[in-house]
């Protein structure tokens, strides 16, 4: 009867070693010791891309506003029409996830206002406008890098064109706003800072005629004034919503 018991003590003791000697592997173990790697719940940031060949149009009857930055405090608001009546067509400078930063008349030359891309139509803009201003000229560039320059009038000194990056708002035909404008005229969303005593005629570049030939001169208000075959080239050429990019 005592080695019976002996035995099952002796029996107890080996498997509490064994039991003791798995714990011990198990505490051991980094499976067990390490817990497995939890998804990051920390949103990604998204990039801020820049465009150059997009535009945004406003669909018909629709309202957008313009934000400080995404989902921020409204700027300011547009319609479906410009002021003169066109399909509403923003340059798009910037994208960010579905947010897009635009250039419009209504936030000055320089600001920007973010709206999202959801409502608006997107649309592709094949070519781009570069004034030199120390040249005195214009070049239209498309896709293919084909390029045609174009002579134009500048702002006088004491009225000089204000250098930016603007864009097409409207086509226009001269003579609806008087015969000095030549047959064409292409608004752009920038605006003259420097206006002269007594001007009443509004704030908005554009390119557009002259009375007279005065390409290649610095003589205007502000505007660039271009022969009437190159104005009837930009019109059938230049969509609306195009970039205008101004230097010196």
């Amino acid at each position: 009867m005592a080695r019976r018991l002996a035995l099952v003590a002796g029996g107890l003791l080996v498997a509490g070693a064994i039991g003791l000697a798995a714990v011990l592997v198990l505490l051991r173990s980094p499976e067990a010791t390490e817990a497995p790697p939890r998804p990051s719940s920390v949103p990604r940031k998204q990039a801020v891309e820049r465009v150059r060949e997009l535009a945004a149009r406003v669909p018909p009857g629709d309202q957008v506003a313009l934000r400080a930055r995404p989902g921020g405090r409204i700027l300011a608001r547009v319609g479906a029409r410009t002021e003169f009546g066109s399909p509403q067509t923003l340059a798009v400078a910037f994208r960010k996830g579905d947010w897009l930063a635009v250039r419009s008349p209504a936030l000055g030359n320089k600001q920007l206002g973010w709206v999202r891309a959801a409502p608006l139509r997107l649309l592709r803009r094949p070519v781009e406008l570069e004034v030199d201003l120390s040249r005195r000229e214009l070049s239209v560039r498309d896709e293919q890098g084909a390029e045609r320059r174009i002579s134009v009038a500048i702002g006088a000194p004491d009225t000089p064109t204000p250098p930016g990056e603007y864009y097409v708002t409207d086509k226009l035909p001269g003579a609806d706003f008087g015969s000095y404008y030549g047959c064409c005229i292409l608004a752009l969303s920038g605006r003259q800072p420097n206006l002269p005593q007594g001007w009443s005629g509004g704030d908005r570049l554009a390119i557009h005629g002259a009375p007279t030939p005065t390409w290649g001169q610095a003589v205007s208000n502000g505007c660039l004034h271009a022969d009437e075959a190159d104005l009837r080239y930009l019109m059938k050429t230049v969509p609306l919503g195009t970039v205008v990019e101004i230097h010196a």
